[in-house]
């Protein structure tokens, strides 16, 4: 099975929030949303990238763009980032084998320090508003990254 490209639709899989709903991509359907992918909470880079787009979330809102951060951890360790970080941004739970990050390849083999493992692949997806990826940000570099997305989102 290839992974989803730019023009495809994202894949539809639902995953669980922070307060025990469920969310998925078609959701967002009618608006253009930006799901990003990130390895763990309460870790330094994944920190300031949520920490980023929470600071931006009301510019996403009046663009017209949903926001969703995504990993493996738990809701309850999500409650907790939430609540230690003041984050805006909504956060959802993909710990399911087969699960959306599986579908998109964000989940795979990583190398640090010489060891290799398996883990989520930093990566950000823009939706338009009929649910087809616009643009993917791959290996992202968390600098810059939110508000470099809040441009490509409102130039969509």
């Amino acid at each position: 099975m290839s992974t989803p490209q730019v023009g495809d639709t994202m894949p539809d899989i639902a995953m669980e929030t922070p307060d025990g709903g469920t969310v998925k991509p078609s959701d967002f359907k009618g608006r253009k949303a930006v799901i990003w992918f990130y390895p763990k909470d309460n870790t330094p880079g994944c920190t300031v990238e949520a920490k980023d787009f929470s600071a931006l979330s009301s510019e996403f809102e009046k663009a017209g763009v949903a926001l969703l951060g995504v990993s493996k951890d738990s809701p309850q360790k999500h409650r907790n980032f939430i609540a230690k970080q003041g984050l805006t941004a909504p956060l959802a739970t993909d710990a399911e084998e087969g699960g959306l990050s599986d579908a998109l390849g964000v989940w795979g083999e990583k190398k640090n320090y010489g060891r290799t493992y398996m883990g989520m692949i930093r990566s950000t997806y823009l939706l338009d508003a009929d649910g087809r990826i616009a643009q993917i940000w791959s290996k992202v570099r968390v600098k810059g990254h939110a508000e470099e997305v809040l441009a490509a989102a409102k130039a969509l």
